[in-house]
């Protein structure tokens, strides 16, 4: 697979320099969380001065609720400590350990989030896990089209090598049945 980081601008260093960093943070934080019963995803959001607004991981299994992604339960704590539904005055940035579903897409360019940094790719995700990660046609430029700026397949290795030991525990991947 073409893990070459993709971005909807022009790569800027200096922001995939930092999404490097928490990233890799981000995917080491996870077998944690993976060992307390969440997972296999885990997500952040920062402010432009680089503070932790709030990190959330996918509480699917644990809190039954399949709308408990990593993604969307880090904006819901982010929008609790700012105490806003619209992000956007915030001018905030959101890292994920993978790429958003097409659930996530929905959650992210309705809460205001700026920017998005993610880690594995859908195609990965769905090989090493067999989640759907549902459709999501042209979603770099729909985004780019609303002003949120993306950067993916960022140290891809280290969050296959996450979802690969998740895997092989035995975890829980859900899926409706079809």
């Amino acid at each position: 697979m073409n893990n070459t980081v993709i971005a909807n601008e022009e790569i800027d260093q200096n922001k995939l320099n930092k999404a490097k960093k928490i990233i890799l943070e981000l995917q080491n934080d996870l077998r944690t969380y993976i060992a307390n019963g969440s997972g296999p995803f885990l997500a952040a959001i920062y402010d432009e001065k680089g503070n932790l607004i709030a990190k959330a991981a996918n509480s699917v299994v644990s809190e039954k609720c399949s709308h408990n992604h990593a993604e969307m339960n880090t904006i819901k704590a982010a929008e609790k400590a700012l105490d806003t539904y619209d992000l956007s005055s915030h001018n905030l940035s959101l890292y994920v350990t993978a790429e958003p579903c097409m659930m996530c897409l929905g959650g992210i360019m309705w809460s205001g989030i700026r920017e998005v940094y993610y880690g594995v790719p859908s195609k990965s995700v769905e090989t090493i896990t067999g989640f759907d990660e549902g459709f999501k046609p042209d979603w770099l430029n729909e985004f780019k089209n609303r002003n949120i700026t993306v950067y993916g397949n960022i140290e891809v290795e280290a969050g296959e090598n996450v979802l690969r030991e998740y895997v092989a525990l035995g975890h829980t991947v859900y899926q409706p049945e079809r």
